[in-house]
């Protein structure tokens, strides 16, 4: 069995049609591009698979847990402990420094901080923000606030990476810089990940690509 099993997912919202019989399957650990043009259900399609929303008809699986059979303290586990997200627009509280948003993850979670903090410390190094942690998100660039949220959605090492244009906001050479980052990074921590864009020089850094069109894949 695949890690994600989706079967005729189908999700309208009013008299629109947005979703329109999803099939799809990624195995652990595989990386996907999931390429469409906007209002194509893309986006509205990972809300999905992270449970931030829910089918109206359709089944989807993630580790053979079928997520809206979940409850509500299921679901919130589920979105907590397996997945990372990582969104063009970062979410990053305003009111907390950076190193206190990258903790707040295993803070909620009941996860031990030291161990949380010690992994944040080595990423961190890694993507080159170490000296952003005691500044707040609005005192660094955006290219930094996009990597300061990819330490953040790596910090419980989830078994599902779900990104929403997350070079949206960026210019090329930091798009450049977060795709590669994104895929190595995965691959590392031998997360599953699916990155929905609209570039095809984002999506050409990862192994497969789908393409989603007025709510259905077409290839």
């Amino acid at each position: 069995m695949s890690f994600i099993e989706c079967t005729n997912v189908q999700k309208n919202f009013g008299a629109t049609k947005v979703l329109r019989g999803i099939d799809f399957s990624l195995e652990a650990r595989e990386q996907v591009a999931l390429v469409g043009a906007s209002g194509s259900g893309k986006s509205t399609f990972l809300y999905l698979l992270g449970g931030l929303d829910t089918a109206d008809e359709g089944v989807v699986k993630v580790n053979s847990k079928e997520l809206s059979k979940l409850s509500d303290q299921g679901l919130a586990n589920y979105r907590n402990n397996a997945v990372g997200f990582i969104f063009q627009f970062h979410f990053l509280l305003p009111s907390m420094n950076c190193l206190d948003n990258l903790l707040l993850p295993a803070k909620i979670g009941n996860h031990s901080i030291k161990k949380t903090k010690e992994h944040v410390l080595e990423l961190v190094d890694r993507l080159g923000v170490s000296h952003c942690l005691k500044k707040y998100p609005y005192e660094i660039s955006g290219g930094e606030q996009q990597r300061i949220n990819i330490v953040r959605a790596l910090s419980l090492k989830p078994s599902l990476l779900l990104c929403d244009e997350p070079t949206g906001n960026l210019d090329s050479k930091n798009s450049e810089l977060v795709s590669s980052t994104l895929s190595e990074l995965a691959k590392d921590y031998n997360s599953a990940m699916i990155v929905v864009t609209h570039d095809n020089n984002v999506a050409s850094h990862f192994p497969r690509k789908i393409v989603i069109e007025d709510g259905r894949i077409i290839s």
